[in-house]
């Protein structure tokens, strides 16, 4: 059950607070973001479960996740996180995440590849938003099940704080992500959000409006909700 107590979001840039400056490639990151989740809508029998879907209280997207020369065997990516109010499904501006260390893409032949996380209730969503979260070890974590009339079928998944999964060379599935270590992007939430806000304000302050570049991905993730939950546009 969602419990929230937190105000509807403001959406006009007229009101709420001030924003700061947003960096190209923090641009080009959101615009992916928006993409990866597209791509969900383009996978009718093989996306995400709908009552998975209609059931997450916040999302994580990180495109292109590519391994990383530093680590050996690991990986590094950078996305963003938004979650949803209970009273009308708008999503929240979304926060600056970065992910490090795993060691995932090349276990399924890819290059590089686009994750997308499910933050099925409140308690994971805390844990994300604190400095540092070690997945499978702070917060519960495991791979997705696929298909949009599909559900939760193992003990692991119906426990899990968050379920997970992965894009590459064109095919989706589940994915467990445990040993990533993922914690918000502190330099760019400060770019965009300027240093007077921290995680928690920007995904469930209430207070915090969205950046006119991140209303393309804020739009996708309603769209997305939209085509899974039968809902008309608020």
């Amino acid at each position: 059950m969602k419990v929230r107590t937190w105000a509807p979001l403001i959406w006009t840039l007229g009101a709420g607070t001030a924003l700061a400056a947003i960096s190209t490639a923090e641009v080009k990151r959101l615009h992916e973001s928006a993409d990866v989740v597209r791509e969900l809508r383009d996978l009718p029998d093989k996306g995400i479960p709908e009552d998975l879907w209609s059931r997450a209280d916040c999302v994580v997207v990180i495109p292109s996740v590519k391994k990383a020369a530093f680590v050996i065997g690991g990986e590094f990516g950078r996305g963003v996180m938004s979650c949803r109010t209970q009273t009308d499904d708008r999503w929240s501006p979304p926060l600056f995440m970065e992910l490090a260390k795993g060691s995932w893409g090349f276990q399924i032949g890819g290059e590089s590849v686009d994750l997308v996380l499910l933050v099925m209730n409140q308690r994971g969503a805390a844990k994300l938003l604190e400095n540092k979260v070690s997945l499978g070890v702070d917060a519960s974590v495991a791979a997705g099940p696929v298909g949009r009339t599909g559900t939760a079928s193992t003990d692991a998944q119906f426990s899990a704080e968050i379920l997970s999964y992965s894009k590459a060379q064109g095919v989706f599935a589940g994915i467990d992500v445990s040993g990533g270590v993922l914690r918000p992007d502190t330099d760019s939430n400060t770019d965009v959000y300027g240093p007077g806000h921290n995680p928690h304000d920007v995904v469930l302050g209430g207070n915090v409006i969205v950046p006119t570049d991140a209303a393309d991905f804020v739009r996708a993730l309603a769209a997305e909700a939209r085509a899974t939950t039968g809902k008309k546009p608020q």
